[in-house]
């Protein structure tokens, strides 16, 4: 199908916003972990990277479940593994995600359900696929038909992670190294979002939508700024400026017609927000910050800006609150530490008035090969989960409870923040 009549297609089958206003956002400050469930595809396709099964919830999924009400929390961002539930057109396999959410109600915890994880199904292919939106939409339908008590989703996580690491890294899925590719992957996974909030909220008109995206930046150590580095550092906002119907400027337009973004495509973009009730959430983890020397050395630095500075980049230009929904560091010993400096970022912006509702340590049991990407299955345990893999805590988990009982009762909005208070409150 070509892609210019998937455009003129779904204009007619799903509006992008809405003008439903939503309820209220719950009362208190919203604590949350996370399950690892991402899904990429690697060796050009013949392998599929599972870490839901490599971090051995397919197993332990009731106990995990359980670990988290012991933790006192009450949202999990938790992804169904969508290349398993999906079989083709139309057709599902609940078998594995129904007993799971249903133990998840019991229990009380609120997931924030993450539909697609780095990966889709093997009849979709990649994110080179121009049906990848409308079969994702059909999804988000499917499953939000089927679980109708669940207000809170990330219909794609990290959009731009998602295209990069597949596209212009070559790591992931179609394994491509190309602007032109990463645009088209971007083009087709921002639109597969937008139709999915649009699916999602004919069911829960109340819905909140949480657009998780890495928080990140190069830091050039130059004079003169080089166009690489300046290009990434501007390519990290595309994804969300196309969500947003944001104008992302004449130079990064330029940069999506030159890659093949039609006018008529950005156009469909700038039709309007998604909908349900938006937030942005900011993943960020000291890797996520990088110093290119003037000799060219690439170095991984944490804290050169923080969550704080880099966060407040993405309030300031999408006017959104924001949740910390992803954190982490891979050594047990230094991550008490890391969980009390993130939340101190926490706190001082809303000191300044800025509306930060939420926070996750991403995840809850350790994860796998992620000091590589996943780019291949060494097997390597990385120690960054409030348990490790046999479920017995790590030193994090006790802070991160101490954290919550401390910080429980903590409102969601700001009381005395003025206008940025009403940020919080439904368009």
């Amino acid at each position: 199908m070509p892609y210019d009549g998937f455009m003129n297609t779904i204009q007619h089958l799903a509006p992008l916003g809405s003008t439903m206003v939503a309820p209220p956002l719950p009362e208190r400050f919203m604590f949350a972990t996370g399950i690892e469930c991402s899904n990429p595809t690697i060796a050009n396709g013949r392998i599929r990277r599972d870490l839901l099964a490599e971090c051995g919830h397919y197993t332990h999924w009731r106990r995990d479940l359980q670990l988290v009400q012991d933790m006192g929390l009450r949202f999990l961002r938790y992804g169904l593994p969508y290349h398993l539930v999906h079989l083709g057109p139309g057709r599902y396999d609940w078998s594995f995600a129904d007993p799971v959410m249903a133990e998840m109600r019991r229990l009380g915890i609120e997931p924030i359900l993450d539909l697609l994880h780095f990966g889709v199904p093997d009849w979709i292919g990649d994110f080179q696929n121009p049906a990848l939106p409308l079969h994702f939409a059909e999804y988000a339908a499917a499953v939000a038909a089927r679980y109708p008590w669940v207000r809170y989703w990330t219909p794609v996580n990290e959009i731009y992670v998602s295209a990069r690491m597949s596209t212009l890294d070559g790591l992931w899925n179609e394994q491509i190294r190309t602007e032109r590719a990463f645009v088209t992957a971007l083009k087709h996974l921002t639109a597969a979002s937008k139709l999915a909030c649009a699916e999602i909220t004919r069911v829960r008109p109340d819905a909140v939508i949480v657009h998780s995206e890495s928080a990140e930046i190069v830091h050039e150590a130059r004079m003169l700024p080089t166009a690489g580095i300046t290009l990434a550092n501007r390519q990290r906002f595309l994804a969300l400026d196309l969500l947003f119907a944001k104008p992302p400027g004449a130079e990064m337009t330029g940069y999506l017609r030159d890659n093949g973004l039609s006018a008529a495509e950005h156009a469909w973009f700038m039709q309007g927000e998604p909908a349900g009730h938006q937030i942005v959430g900011a993943d960020y983890y000291g890797r996520n910050e990088h110093i290119v020397t003037p000799a060219g050395r690439r170095l991984a630095m944490e804290d050169v800006m923080g969550w704080y500075l880099i966060a407040r980049d993405y309030l300031e230009r999408y006017g959104k609150p924001l949740m910390h929904t992803e954190t982490n560091v891979f050594d047990p010993a230094a991550a008490p530490g890391w969980l009390w400096k993130q939340w101190i970022s926490i706190l001082r912006m809303r000191q300044d008035g800025m509306p930060v509702i939420g926070f996750t340590w991403y995840s809850l049991v350790d994860q796998v090969d992620w000091d590589i990407g996943l780019r291949e299955r060494r097997g390597t345990v990385n120690g960054c989960g409030l348990y490790a893999m046999d479920r017995t805590p790590n030193p994090v988990a006790a802070e991160y409870r101490a954290l919550i009982e401390e910080f429980g009762s903590l409102p969601l909005a700001l009381r005395a923040a003025g206008a940025a208070a009403r940020v919080l409150q439904p368009a």
